[in-house]
C-alpha cells in the first residue's frame, strides 16, 4: 500500500507542474485577453478621435475653400468693375475726339454744375424758410431743428457724396 501511495504521489507530483502551468496559462490568457480588449477599446477611441480630428480637418479645409471662393468672387467683381470703369473712360475719351474744346469743357462741367445747382437750391430754400420763420417769431432752436432735420442731412450728404465720392473712387 505504501508503494501504491508513493506511486500515486509521485505520479501526481510529476503532474503538478503541468497542473500549475495550466492555471498559469489560463491566467496568462485571461490577462492577454483583457489587454487585447483594452487595446481594441483604445484603438476604437483613437479611431473615433482620429475621425473627429479628420472631421475637424475637413471642416477647416471646407472653410478655407469657402473663404478662397468668396475671395475669388470678390476679386472677379473688382476686376469687372475695373474693366467697366476703363470701358467708361475709353468711351468718354472716344466721345471727346473730334469735338471742340468748348464741348469738352461743357461735358466736364456737368457733375460740378449739377452739384452746385442742388447745393444752392438747398441753400436758397433753407435761407428762405429761416427768414420766413424768423419774421413769424419762431424760436431759433426750433427753426434749426426744422430746417436741419434728418432728411435734409441725408440730402446734403448725398449731394456732397455725389460730387466728391465719384472723384475719390475714380482715382
Amino acid at each position: 500500500m505504501l508503494t501504491l501511495l508513493s506511486t500515486l504521489i509521485s505520479f501526481l507530483m510529476g503532474g503538478i507542474p503541468k497542473f500549475l502551468e495550466f492555471f498559469q496559462d489560463r491566467a496568462d490568457k485571461a490577462h492577454e485577453l483583457q489587454l487585447a480588449r483594452l487595446q481594441i477599446e483604445r484603438e476604437l477611441e483613437m479611431r473615433k478621435l482620429g475621425y473627429e480630428a479628420q472631421e475637424r480637418v475637413e471642416h477647416i479645409r471646407s472653410e478655407q475653400l469657402e473663404m478662397e471662393t468668396t475671395s475669388n468672387i470678390k476679386q472677379a467683381v473688382i476686376g469687372a468693375q475695373q474693366a467697366e470703369m476703363q470701358a467708361i473712360y475709353a468711351h468718354d475719351s472716344a466721345m471727346n475726339e473730334g469735338t471742340s474744346q468748348w464741348m469738352k469743357n461743357l461735358r466736364a462741367s456737368v457733375r460740378p454744375v449739377i452739384t452746385y445747382g442742388f447745393f444752392f437750391l438747398l441753400l436758397f430754400v433753407d435761407v428762405g424758410l429761416f427768414v420766413y420763420g424768423w419774421h413769424q417769431g419762431t424760436n431759433f432752436v426750433e427753426l434749426a431743428e426744422m430746417l436741419w432735420d434728418a432728411d435734409t442731412q441725408a440730402l446734403f450728404a448725398s449731394i456732397i457724396a455725389f460730387h466728391f465720392g465719384g472723384r475719390a473712387f475714380g482715382k
